[in-house]
């Protein structure tokens, strides 16, 4: 009956969202041809999600041949070519961008896109007024894969002003992503073009997604970063595609530190925190905690998931906190890439080597050079010991998971002596 009522609700949404769009198309002309828009396709996204979660729940209760998981993941292997497929899961201000640069840095057979999905929120934001977690997943989930076989088509459908002839002056960041800044991708500069995320290394024209596609196709790995990926469960249907080897790392960190950080970095959506550190008590049942406590829960459950190896997850999970990065750079990265199962090379090094050695000059809220193990400590120097332990009441599990150690007092939050990190060994 469970299973019967989960389908029943998302066909309605899926109707509702496809009656909405019908709406908008019966306003064009007829002599008009509605290409497939975000709404559609997010309708035919929920409607895959809901045989899925049949197809899941159902083989959930099935015991697995440990055999057969083996020669599953030799045939995706095998299927893939011997190429990686990489997603980097994270929230704002764990550093992800930082570690994004691990790949990004790799060389000539590594191809990198960061937050491609801020186009995706974006526009659900804009056309249904939310991006609830159930809704937003499965279009999610969709547009990485498509994006992980290098067909940048769905992705498009979400870029506003829609790139004209597969060119687009609008892609967010594109400047983070070196494969999207060298030949072939790079065109020749256009003088009267605007575009806000320009290559900062050379001088390119707008981007040209079919020459992406190309480049994409021609890389040995795929690497995309992301922080709007709130469900790991929601990317079971990637680790399951027999074109795809998957690894997914997930990036956490202090989740004081990454309010201090947010603070800082996002301060006119933060006011209300600065409030609550100047006044008296602090409100436990506030929209912003309720978030905080949302967020929390979130990076938990995923990662509890990851950590649990179920057989769609094993051997592709890797929780990697953002501490031990700022602390062992060299270590972790080398790490990471060994569990992926691809070379550590000598330009990843010496970025690594010259990145968390930066000057205060350069260390900017988004910059990628840091001193790395002066961020680990920062936080405790920033951020009222009232707002530390409302964090700590509300993130108690998530802390507790993850091995950070509750601060007992102010004099303890601001001892330099006493470390708040436990040495943990995750998978």
């Amino acid at each position: 009956m469970r299973i019967k009522y989960t389908i029943s609700v998302i066909f309605i949404v899926a109707l509702v969202i496809i009656e909405k769009e019908n709406n908008i198309i019966s306003q064009v002309s007829d002599k008009l041809t509605p290409k497939l828009t975000p709404l559609l396709l997010l309708s035919a996204s929920l409607l895959s999600a809901a045989q899925h979660n049949v197809s899941t729940d159902i083989s959930s209760h099935q015991h697995v041949n440990p055999h057969l998981e083996n020669s599953t993941r030799s045939i995706q292997q095998s299927a893939a070519g011997g190429r990686k497929h990489i997603l980097l899961l994270a929230t704002t201000r764990t550093g992800s961008s930082f570690v994004g640069e691990f790949f990004n840095q790799q060389g000539s057979n590594m191809f990198y896109l960061f937050e491609p999905l801020w186009h995706v929120e974006r526009m659900l934001t804009i056309e249904t007024g939310g991006t609830n977690a159930s809704v937003a997943g499965p279009a999610y989930r969709d547009v990485l894969r498509q994006l992980l076989l290098c067909d940048f088509s769905l992705l498009e459908s979400f870029i506003e002003p829609p790139p004209q002839d597969h060119v687009t002056a609008a892609l967010f960041r594109r400047e983070s992503s070196q494969s999207l800044c060298e030949d072939p991708v790079c065109t020749p500069f256009v003088r009267k073009v605007f575009e806000r995320y320009h290559c900062r290394v050379r001088r390119c024209g707008p981007l040209n997604l079919t020459l992406a596609s190309q480049s994409c196709m021609q890389k040995q790995h795929r690497v995309i970063k992301s922080v709007r990926v709130r469900q790991l469960e929601t990317l079971q249907p990637l680790a399951e595609d027999p074109r795809l080897d998957m690894t997914f790392i997930q990036l956490v960190r202090d989740p004081r530190a990454v309010l201090a950080s947010r603070m800082v970095a996002f301060s006119s959506k933060y006011d209300i925190w600065k409030r609550w550190a100047v006044d008296g008590d602090l409100p436990v049942d506030e929209d912003e905690v309720r978030k905080l406590k949302g967020n929390c829960d979130n990076i938990r459950t995923s990662a509890e998931i990851g950590l649990k190896q179920p057989p769609w997850l094993r051997g592709r999970y890797m929780l990697v906190r953002y501490e031990d990065i700022a602390r062992f750079p060299m270590r972790k990265a080398a790490e990471m890439y060994d569990f992926i199962g691809i070379p550590f090379t000598a330009k990843v090094e010496e970025w690594i080597l010259k990145n968390t050695q930066a000057s205060k000059e350069v260390s900017g809220v988004y910059s990628t050079q840091k001193n790395s193990s002066e961020q680990v400590e920062k936080w405790r120097f920033s951020i009222p010991f009232k707002l530390v332990q409302l964090v700590q009441k509300v993130c108690s599990p998530t802390m507790t998971l993850f091995g950070y150690k509750f601060a007992e007092n102010k004099d303890m939050l601001t001892d330099k002596s006493v470390s708040l990190i436990e040495e943990r060994t995750f998978l």
